[in-house]
């Protein structure tokens, strides 16, 4: 198998896994098929809409915008976690809100856009077709994801409150990169080696998390008394 269809393949399957993000917020929610099949959709004609005009961006251009968009991330994070910790205290007070927060995480966002572009990009350098038929393949790949994944969810029977967890979940995975790995490739700029001579990026990694975790079971066990 040669280098580039492994390159596809792998590109493929990463599309797969982030649509469904997409899908966890569709199943653990009360979104009927209509509306699975419609937010499946934006995401087909969105993926047209960035391979169609992908061939206009370079990787330069691509780095600077992802650049700028680090407090969007920042944000989108904390929207998460507010909206997670919203949709589980809604449900345990009798009320189901997740028809509409669900949109939060299965909408498309500032980081599920750079993730396509980025995607169209590779897959554009690596295929000798035209912009269009690698945003209907990426858009195909998406809505089949979606889809599949938004219905497998929901034959699960999971209440809102697992969405309310997903939700928290993803929102730590994403503050927790935004803030580390800035701080990380920061550091491999300035050549600084710790004292130990071991790899000093996984200690605050885990304290950082810890700190996370440990004030989020603490509000549970707080809300549950």
């Amino acid at each position: 198998m040669s280098n580039t269809l492994l390159t596809v393949i792998g590109i493929l399957i990463a599309i797969f896994t982030f649509g469904i993000k997409t899908g966890v917020g569709c199943g653990f929610s009360n979104v009927g098929p209509r509306k699975i099949i419609a937010i499946a959709g934006s995401y087909f004609l969105l993926s047209v809409l960035v391979g169609s005009i992908v061939g206009n961006f370079s990787m330069e251009s691509f780095e600077k915008i992802s650049g700028l968009g680090l407090g969007v991330h920042v944000l989108l994070s904390l929207l998460l976690i507010g909206t997670g910790i919203y949709t589980q205290k809604k449900w345990h007070r009798g009320r189901d809100v997740s028809g509409h927060t669900f949109l939060v995480l299965s909408m498309p966002c500032p980081v599920c856009l750079a993730a396509l572009a980025f995607c169209c990009m590779l897959l554009a350098a690596s295929l000798d077709i035209s912009g269009l038929k690698i945003g209907l393949l990426v858009g195909t790949v998406f809505f089949v994801s979606v889809l599949a994944s938004s219905f497998l969810f929901k034959k699960m029977g999971k209440t809102p409150e697992t969405l309310g967890s997903a939700m928290l979940l993803l929102g730590i995975y994403y503050l927790l990169g935004a803030l580390l790995i800035p701080a990380y490739m920061k550091t491999k700029q300035l050549n600084l080696v710790p004292l130990d001579g071991g790899d000093g990026g996984i200690v605050p990694l885990l304290i950082f998390g810890t700190v996370i975790l440990g004030g989020f079971f603490l509000e549970r066990v707080r809300y549950n008394q």
